[in-house]
């Protein structure tokens, strides 16, 4: 028994001493190719960078065409509305053109007691002319005067023609301040159904077409890393057991090599009879002996 112990003592571990060394080591190869595959090239980064710097700036744009266009809706041509005092008007024709301001400029005014202005100013009022009767004009004054009732009136001309428009300013609005050049021509064009279309409805279509791919693929994102993590724990209960399999065979193998060494160690070699039998033989003629004896005395005495 102590040589069959040390047989399988020195059998074995030697064995799976040598396995496990010459084994490699699949954990840490795995984790690197796994860390290379998820670090991302420059080009990727790069890519995304410039994705997410576009889908910012498309969100910009939409949320500041949607200001944009309330504030304008509520304050341009509105001679009684205005943002702290001020008020914008869309510049119509050139009738200014040869001094301060063209057509589809946005002229700023602000709110001024009539005392205060003087020749020369350019002042913003309601048009009683019958030509333009009840729209917003901004002009310059060539005279301060009076009109029927003793109240101060305005005498208006366009620097570009030079003439007198045909009645008093008296509905002062706002003296001029300042202009944004060209943006009455945009607020216009956004007035319109194209308008809002390309500046409105096409960036939010975009931004929410940009926001559904974004969502589909880190869904797809998710069920791959999912379906990696199936495929590695089935992978490893596959490995595992291959290697109960392969132990399971050594057992057996030294199994049968062990009753192998029971049956040969109590099988005689070479024919040769056991001690026990060699032994058991003259016992057998001895006993004999006394039957024939006995025999022969039995005969002598008839």
């Amino acid at each position: 028994m102590d040589s069959q112990n040390n047989e399988i003592r020195g059998g074995i571990a030697p064995a799976e001493n040598s396995q496990i060394q010459g084994q490699p080591e699949p954990i840490s190869v795995a984790a690197n190719e796994a860390a290379v595959e998820e670090k991302p090239s420059a080009f990727k980064r790069v890519l995304n960078i410039v994705k997410t710097v576009l889908v910012w700036m498309v969100v910009v744009f939409a949320v500041g065409m949607m200001i944009f266009t309330i504030v304008s809706v509520n304050t341009f041509d509105q001679s009684d509305r205005g943002v702290f005092g001020y008020k914008f008007f869309i510049v119509r024709t050139d009738s200014m053109s040869a001094t301060h301001f063209n057509a589809g400029d946005i002229v700023i005014v602000k709110d001024v007691d009539v005392r205060e202005l003087k020749a020369g100013d350019v002042i913003t009022f309601v048009s009683q002319s019958s030509d333009n009767y009840g729209e917003t004009v901004t002009h310059m004054i060539r005279e301060v005067t009076t009109d029927r009732d003793g109240s101060i009136a305005f005498v208006t001309y366009g620097t570009t023609t030079g003439v007198n428009d045909e009645a008093l300013a008296t509905f002062i609005v706002g003296k001029y301040q300042t202009r944004i050049p060209k943006l009455g021509t945009f607020f216009a064009f956004l007035k319109t159904t194209p308008g809002y279309i390309v500046c409105i409805l096409i960036p939010f279509l975009i931004l929410i077409l940009s926001q559904g791919i974004t969502c589909v693929k880190l869904f797809l994102q998710y069920r791959r890393e999912q379906t990696a993590e199936l495929e590695a724990e089935r992978a490893k209960i596959e490995a595992e057991r291959q290697e109960t399999q392969k132990m399971m065979a050594e057992l057996m193998a030294l199994k049968a090599q062990l009753t192998a060494d029971a049956e040969k160690s109590a099988t005689p070699a070479n024919g040769e009879v056991p001690a026990e039998a060699e032994s058991a033989a003259p016992s057998q003629e001895e006993a004999s002996e006394p039957t024939v004896e006995n025999s022969e005395t039995d005969g002598s005495v008839q």
